[in-house]
């Protein structure tokens, strides 16, 4: 893909860890992807809405509404139910990953996550998305 078909791809990162957004949003813009950022569920759910992202990256353990309530909302909207989300947990038991599955996730990366972790799961999901 051209770097300027990339730009067209909207990468949404939700983490209430700053450290763990700037990490994803700087690897994922270094690539050429845009990228929309979230702190919370809810601050994620309403910029889902506004920003029509291609996938999202969403963190299990946040404040106010987690990770796998934000997938189920998410993925039960019939508009983003199409959409790629990817758990992110530094947990990585089978219980995590089947419970992020029962909820509509399509993958699962435990953080810390490489450049290529990241990187990987970004063009797997989006290839299969277009295909």
């Amino acid at each position: 893909m051209a770097t300027d078909t990339l730009a067209a791809v909207k990468v949404m990162v939700i983490d209430d860890s700053q450290t763990i957004r700037r990490t994803a949003e700087a690897l994922l813009v270094k690539e050429g992807y845009t990228v929309v950022t979230a702190a919370d569920g809810f601050e994620a759910l309403a910029k889902v809405a506004d920003q029509d992202p291609d996938l999202i990256f969403i963190d299990i353990m946040m404040p106010r509404l987690d990770g796998y309530q934000a997938c189920a909302l998410i993925k039960s909207n019939p508009r983003y139910a199409g959409t790629p989300v990817i758990m992110l947990s530094s947990k990585d038991g089978l219980f995590d990953r089947a419970r992020g599955r029962i909820v509509g996730s399509d993958e699962y990366l435990t953080k810390p996550f490489t450049k290529d972790e990241l990187l990987g799961a970004v063009k797997a999901h989006l290839a299969r998305k277009a295909g």
